[in-house]
């Protein structure tokens, strides 16, 4: 485990296969699932399969949006931090964090009235990350020419 990286309870991420260099997220080793904040979620079907197409708020107040598509990975029940139930649809996209690059299935939900619009959940963490909760923003900001790769 001595290669394990030691992370804040927040820290910024990219989200490479959306162009999104910069996304801020709570690292939430009591959370099981990821969530992702998103605005206009439709599905669609493209080559018989569901896909999903939203916007994911940039900057202070989600000032910019970038319109987002991935295929539909599954829909299943999630569980809030007030203990409510919903039905929630999950993608299964990289993450880019501490110059590492993995795939993390992740729900996307309305976190509006949240601090985050992003939660990385601890199926994300695990094997990769411990996370200091005494610690925050531990790592510089990720450069933006790197992280605009969609590949």
């Amino acid at each position: 485990m001595a290669d394990v990286i030691t992370l804040g309870w927040r820290e910024r991420l990219a989200l490479p296969q959306f162009g999104i260099p910069v996304l801020k997220a709570k690292l939430d080793t009591g959370a099981r699932t990821s969530s992702l904040h998103v605005d206009e979620l439709e599905t669609f079907v493209r080559d018989g399969d569901t896909w999903l197409r939203f916007m994911v708020g940039l900057g202070r107040r989600a000032a910019r949006h970038v319109q987002c598509e991935a295929p539909a990975c599954d829909r299943r029940v999630v569980m809030d931090t007030g203990g409510g139930r919903s039905e929630r649809w999950f993608i299964r996209t990289q993450v880019m964090l501490a110059g590492e690059r993995f795939e993390v299935d992740m729900n996307l939900t309305d976190r509006r009235h949240m601090l985050f619009p992003m939660l990385l959940g601890r199926t994300a963490l695990a094997g990769r990350f411990t996370v200091n909760p005494a610690l925050s923003y531990t790592l510089p900001r990720p450069a933006h020419t790197t992280m605009m790769d969609k590949s």
